[in-house]
């Protein structure tokens, strides 16, 4: 009889443990770290591409001895100038890139144009010849276009003021923008950028 009751309590043991053993929580898997996800690096800024701010090393605002510095004088100095060259002077400077002028007012350097024939491009990868629809599309609600003063539509001028701009007229010095001059058949004249001397349709008036 002893035995018999030896047996099964040996049997009751070894059932409850196997209980026990099944009630534990099962280990949690070992946690594989998921592999880094390299975020691409922003494509960098093109150095000689057109900005609100400038061209290449030339920065609007500068003196025109600065200016001098970065790109030489007057490539043809002998040309007729504007009524007052001291107060506002346009010219080709002799190592500035194709077709780009500059505005000179009381001598700081106030606004950089493409003109026809430019190969320069802005930031935003538009320069003379591209459509004026692409443009708007591009910059999306940050542009405002205003009629042109001598061509019918679809010429127009469009605005895209990086500080300080605004819908009306703009007179802070401060204020960097850019103005692509569109033509009568919808695409690009010429491109303006630098302080609210942007906004001159004669040149330095």
């Amino acid at each position: 009889m002893m035995i018999r009751f030896t047996a099964v309590s040996a049997c009751a043991l070894l059932t409850l443990a196997a209980c026990d053993r099944q009630k534990q929580p099962a280990a949690p898997a070992p946690v594989t770290a998921a592999p880094a996800v390299e975020t691409p690096a922003a494509p960098a800024a093109d150095p000689n591409a057109l900005t609100a701010e400038g061209l290449g090393p030339v920065r609007i605002g500068m003196t025109r001895a600065e200016l001098v510095t970065a790109w030489g004088d007057d490539s043809q100095p002998n040309a007729v100038g504007g009524a007052d060259p001291e107060a506002c002077d346009e010219f080709h400077p002799a190592n500035a890139p194709a077709d780009v002028r500059i505005m000179i007012q009381n001598g700081v350097l106030t606004r950089i144009t493409l003109a026809r024939g430019a190969a320069t491009k802005t930031d935003r990868g538009f320069g003379v010849g591209d459509a004026a629809m692409a443009i708007k599309q591009a910059y999306g609600g940050a542009l405002f276009a205003q009629p042109h003063k001598y061509q019918d539509a679809p010429a127009e001028d469009l605005f895209v003021w990086s500080r300080g701009g605004s819908t009306s007229y703009v007179t802070d010095p401060a204020a960097r923008g850019v103005r692509y001059e569109i033509g009568s058949d919808g695409k690009v004249m010429m491109v303006h950028a630098g302080d609210p001397s942007i906004q001159l349709v004669e040149g330095c008036s």
